[in-house]
């Protein structure tokens, strides 16, 4: 199928011989029959019923495009209006509980805020508590070893002592 660019092209080309003929058939040729002018004069008739049909035909399309974009706007218009419809319909569909749910919202990021700094502090105080604890532990490690010592000590001196009552005893003893 030709675009109408190249259809008006080729009636372009096919009306030029007889645009052509008409303008001769005005000038006055001495040569010329009267059978010949009839012809010519025929010819011309139907050059300008030929050009007024291509006139009509490029009017009647022009009338259908413009009847088509016409149909397409309404049809544009009518899917606009729906589109406003739904979107007023969507709007009316909101939560009614927004604003209590918005409240909601505003209170938890105001305790995530809160919490931040707290859990920050936690941290930092449970390290301290852990590094508290291990000193604690070391220490009465440390303690349980003096006491152990301490004990052992205190056994031995003791023993020593006792020893040292037995040999005075006996020396004592002895003496009597």
């Amino acid at each position: 199928m030709a675009t109408p660019k190249q259809s008006y092209e080729q009636q372009q080309q096919q009306q030029q011989p007889n645009v052509q003929r008409v303008r001769n058939s005005g000038m006055i040729n001495s040569n010329q029959s009267p059978m010949r002018d009839d012809k010519e004069e025929e010819m011309s008739r139907s050059a300008l019923a030929m050009f007024r049909a291509k006139e009509e035909e490029i009017e009647r399309r022009k009338v259908e495009v413009r009847d088509k974009v016409h149909a397409y706007l309404g049809r544009v218009e009518e899917e606009t209006k729906r589109l406003a419809e739904i979107r007023e319909e969507l709007e009316g569909l909101t939560d009614p509980l927004r604003k209590e749910v918005a409240i909601v919202r505003k209170k938890i990021d105001s305790v995530n805020k809160e919490l931040k700094p707290l859990g920050q502090t936690c941290q930092r105080r449970e390290r301290e508590y852990k590094e508290a604890l291990d000193a604690f532990n070391e220490k009465n490690k440390e303690k349980a070893q003096l006491v152990t010592k301490l004990m052992e000590l205190v056994t031995e001196s003791e023993k020593l002592r006792m020893k040292k009552l037995e040999e005075l005893s006996k020396n004592v003893d002895t003496l009597h």
